[in-house]
């Protein structure tokens, strides 16, 4: 490349992206781009597999899930200009699959519906500025166990994946076979990824699952593609696919409130915790262009909903490019380009097994248990609902059972403790709402 053309690069790039004010460059933040990516890149290949758990189409799921990061993320980079990466979101995609489908009978195509809902809510909210003021309403400690729960919940589908743990009627589930290949497989790519976080290898969880796959290749586990490279999958089986019969019943406001609920805490949560280690937040504490953040994970739901895949959040691995040194949406730029790149390796992608996958859920539930540090547990009316809202999610599996009994308590607790003012006209609405839901379903 002649240093005529990488002139006008760095020219487009200093306008597009403010490179100079931001106090970095183009290497430095492609380096960040490619870092996120490699930290999260694992979407691509269990994205399909959780959703596909629901009949979806698993090869037009990769090609949904790719498109719908690389699309919110190139949002983020132009709309917002900061160095934060979205995909289809952990832990979303499993209420999506697990419970809205499979727990709770309905169709992908009705879960799809909800998705679309909640992104059009979202961009209703956001252009309102209506979303702050809402997470402003929740108790922190409510906000923390939300992360903590699914963290749990997260761990525990990786663990069934795998085989470690087994349904049981007598003790609800137990230890698997330990002699199963994949669960070999899989104990062993656990002590892989946890040596490469340990020593602090970029792109730990990505490398990891590549070698675990690569190891349950002689264990028959991984089976060989036929070829590296093809066409993006063909979107059509799940492009569009919406049910709108059920859009006004009891079980749609529900479940389109705790996708609502859970993404806009994941989102605001994220985008403070990884703007607070860039330094971007200002003298207040609050994040300069917000709102045009959260118009990007907005816009990435909702076309994600049309693409056919779960809700579509900024992903906490973007603290790994801005560790990297990434400041602006060169990174994102970056990172969204690669998703793009990714779609011509599908066959690669869909060979891993859920034995290789395993190990990084398992992983990314411990990655969302340090909230529970900053969980005040000397206040009991703030500890027991905390306690509840974490332990109910595994433990009923089901992300919003969780949640409907964390705000539930907190809401009587406080009131009954003659601590009633604490509590948000909000929250008292919301309780009214989920108790008139337990009795209803």
């Amino acid at each position: 490349m002649s240093s005529k053309m990488q002139a006008s690069e760095s020219s487009f790039f200093e306008k597009a992206f403010k490179l100079k004010e931001h106090k970095t460059n183009v290497k430095t933040e492609v380096i960040a781009g490619i870092t996120t990516f490699m930290t999260m890149a694992y979407i691509l290949v269990i994205n399909p597999l959780i959703l596909s758990e629901t009949g979806m189409d698993i090869n037009a799921l990769f090609t949904a899930t790719a498109l719908s990061a690389a699309i919110a993320t190139l949002v983020m980079a132009f709309l917002a200009n900061y160095p934060f990466a979205l995909a289809p979101g952990m832990g979303l995609n499993a209420f999506f699959a697990y419970y809205v489908v499979i727990n709770l009978g309905y169709s992908w195509q009705f879960a799809l519906t909800a998705i679309l809902i909640e992104g059009v809510i979202f961009l209703l909210l956001t252009m309102f500025n209506v979303r702050e003021a809402i997470i402003n309403c929740i108790p922190m400690n409510i906000k923390h166990a939300v992360s903590v729960g699914i963290g749990l919940f997260i761990a525990l589908i990786g663990f069934k994946n795998a085989g470690i743990v087994v349904g049981d009627g007598a003790t609800l589930v137990t230890l698997g076979s330990i002699t199963d290949p994949a669960v070999l497989v899989a104990l062993v790519g656990i002590i892989i990824v946890g040596v490469l976080l340990a020593k602090k290898v970029k792109g730990a969880l990505l490398i990891g699952m590549m070698l675990t796959t690569v190891i349950g290749i002689p264990f028959g586990v991984t089976p060989l593609p036929e070829k590296l490279l093809s066409a993006p999958p063909s979107l059509s089986p799940i492009f569009m696919q919406f049910e709108f019969s059920n859009i006004l019943s009891l079980d749609m406001v529900v479940v389109v409130f705790t996708f609502l609920f859970v993404d806009l805490f994941d989102t605001l949560g994220t985008l403070v915790g990884v703007a607070t280690k860039a330094d971007m937040l200002d003298k207040d504490g609050k994040l300069p262009k917000a709102k045009q953040a959260l118009f990007a994970d907005a816009i990435g739901t909702t076309v994600g909903a049309c693409l056919g895949t779960s809700t579509v959040t900024t992903y906490v691995e973007s603290a790994s490019g801005v560790a990297e040194g990434g400041r602006t949406g060169l990174t994102a730029f970056t990172t969204g380009s690669l998703f793009l790149i990714a779609l011509l390796f599908s066959p690669i992608f869909l060979i891993v097994p859920s034995a290789a996958t395993a190990p990084v859920l398992i992983l990314v539930g411990l990655f969302m248990l340090s909230p529970i540090a900053k969980i005040n547990l000397e206040d009991y009316t703030e500890a027991i609902p905390a306690f509840l809202t974490i332990v109910l999610m595994p433990f009923t599996f089901s992300i919003a059972e969780g949640i409907v009994f964390g705000i539930m308590s907190y809401t009587f607790l406080k009131l009954i403790t003659g601590k009633g003012k604490a509590v948000s006209p909000i929250m008292y609405v919301l309780t009214i709402i989920f108790g008139i839901a337990l009795v209803v379903m």
